[in-house]
């Protein structure tokens, strides 16, 4: 591995840990905050319960003084009966000692329905209050464990500042400006190859490419999401060993008479190795789909000819590698102009096993064996 890249993983290692303390510097005031939400939502409940309970004190005043007023009323009433003359004047005095007597008995009911809902007043108040209490010592430790993490944070992020400012210094300016700028779009700068693909976007890479990263002899970067790429050995399989891990399998063999036929090719017009795909269809005419095997891009558009695909491409299949592959065709115009990983996966495993089984391209001349870049195109 390359100092430079050596130097870009320490570097990379560094900006994660200052990320990660920034976030959690950032995070410990969120979570006092959240807590003394809490407790203001405490607060306000204890206030609730006290207002309830001093509510309910001045309506049992409020009766009781009725109740006064009313048993006054009743005495005077009975004073002015042994004075009247008449005996209407006497069921009237009667009928307003009875009114009051009844008005004092509503009162009553009233205050001792004040004096059962009293004693749960008074539990929701030493119940809010016992909270209260707890939770304003929780916030406390809360708040000194947050300046306590806060200082310790802040100090261990100026330390990785210092550092990453010596890292720096080890990695080339433009290495660096590329690493830099793919950091702040996509959260990291260098992703590890492994198993012919990018860890860091998850696009297999041209077997150009990979073989330059795991040589070690020039920075490579990924063609798809442009970070730095780096091989280390200890998290890949040999090639001897997974070559004969793959030579062990055993492969199915595709048929021959398939309305459907994927190809591989390594060398197509002017773009390298290509996956062809052939489809039959019910007109007596054929298509020819063309990908590139790194990324599964489509290459210009699709080829219709009259005949079956075995007649009308013969310049194509007499140069190729036959892998099993059978998706519908509706499936595949929705792939659109880029295969899903999951077909690129399988296509490159089953040229992988075809290989083990000594399954190579035919030799050709250079006329013959790449198309023309019109039919290419086509």
């Amino acid at each position: 591995m390359l100092p430079e890249i050596e130097n870009l993983l320490h570097l990379q290692e560094a900006d994660r840990e200052i990320q990660r303390l920034q976030e959690e510097v950032a995070a410990l005031p969120k979570r006092v905050a959240a807590i003394e939400e809490k407790l203001a939502v405490t607060k306000a409940h204890l206030e609730k319960s006290k207002t309830a309970v001093k509510t309910d004190e001045a309506a049992r005043r409020k009766y009781e003084t009725a109740i006064q007023d009313l048993q006054q009323k009743i005495s005077k009433y009975r004073d002015q009966s042994l004075d009247v003359k008449t005996n209407e004047q006497y069921k009237a005095l009667l009928h307003e000692i009875q009114f009051a007597e009844q008005e004092i008995r509503i009162n009553e009911d009233k205050i001792l329905e004040l004096m059962v809902n009293a004693e749960a007043r008074e539990k929701d108040v030493k119940a809010a209050e016992a909270e209260l209490k707890a939770e304003t010592a929780e916030i406390e430790k809360e708040k000194n464990l947050a300046r306590e993490r806060t200082a310790e944070d802040e100090k261990q992020l100026a330390e990785w500042n210092a550092k990453r400012e010596t890292m720096r210094a080890g990695v080339n300016p433009d290495l660096l400006r590329q690493y830099e700028r793919v950091l702040k779009f996509r959260g990291s700068g260098i992703a590890e190859v492994r198993d012919h693909k990018c860890m860091g976007c998850q696009v297999m890479l041209r077997p150009q490419t990979y073989n330059e990263v795991r040589s070690g002899q020039q920075v490579m970067v990924c063609d798809s999401c442009q970070r730095v790429l780096y091989f280390n050995p200890a998290n890949n399989e040999p090639i001897e060993e997974k070559s004969a891990v793959v030579a062990r399998r055993r492969r199915a063999r595709p048929k021959s008479d398939a309305a459907q036929a994927w190809y591989h090719r390594s060398h197509f017009a002017d773009h390298g190795e290509v996956f062809l795909c052939f489809l039959n269809g019910s007109d007596n005419a054929s298509s020819r789909r063309v990908y590139e095997a790194g990324v599964g891009r489509k290459i210009g558009d699709i080829l219709i000819r009259e005949g079956k695909y075995s007649l009308a491409f013969p310049e194509d299949i007499g140069h190729a590698i036959r892998l099993n592959g059978v998706w519908e065709e509706s499936e595949i115009d929705e792939w659109g102009d880029e295969l899903p990983m999951i077909v690129l996966d399988a296509l490159q495993r089953d040229l992988e096993a075809a290989r083990a089984d000594g399954i190579v391209e035919p030799h050709t001349s250079a006329e013959s064996e790449v198309p023309s870049e019109q039919s290419a195109a086509n």
